[in-house]
């Protein structure tokens, strides 16, 4: 089980079911939210400034939202150095897009380890401990 995930998307019903999904499959203990990349930017910057901060081991992101969209935030997120602040710090993508190009794209980013279409399912999080219990 997961120490904390962390779910950016400006939807709050899919927050919501992100929340209620994660909990049922006991993937972590502890699920924090945010609405927009931007609110995503000021936490990740508030967990940089502390001495030995604990982060989320993995943010579910979506990449179609007002403010600061996921594409923007993933730019802001290297060319701030979170993902060296951050090593252990995963990304996945999840979003409604079903855009080949926006898939490629996410490879262009280091911490982004996979690309789920919305919504998120029990089948989902069930793949995700699978693998990353192949992982150990």
């Amino acid at each position: 089980m997961l120490e904390q995930i962390y779910c950016v998307d400006d939807d709050v019903i899919t927050l919501m079911l992100c929340k209620k999904v994660i909990q049922r499959a006991d993937f972590a203990k502890e699920i924090l939210t945010a609405t927009n990349g931007e609110e995503a930017i000021l936490f990740f910057k508030e967990l940089a400034a502390q001495p030995a901060p604990s982060y989320p081991s993995l943010t579910f992101l979506d990449l179609n939202m007002p403010i600061m969209n996921g594409w923007e935030f993933l730019d802001q997120y290297l060319k701030s150095g979170y993902n060296e602040t951050f090593p252990d710090a995963k990304f996945i993508v999840l979003s409604s897009t079903i855009d080949p190009q926006d898939v490629e794209k996410t490879k262009n980013y280091p911490m982004v380890v996979d690309f789920l279409s919305k919504p998120i399912t029990k089948e989902m999080i069930e793949e995700l401990k699978e693998k990353a219990h192949n992982k150990e």
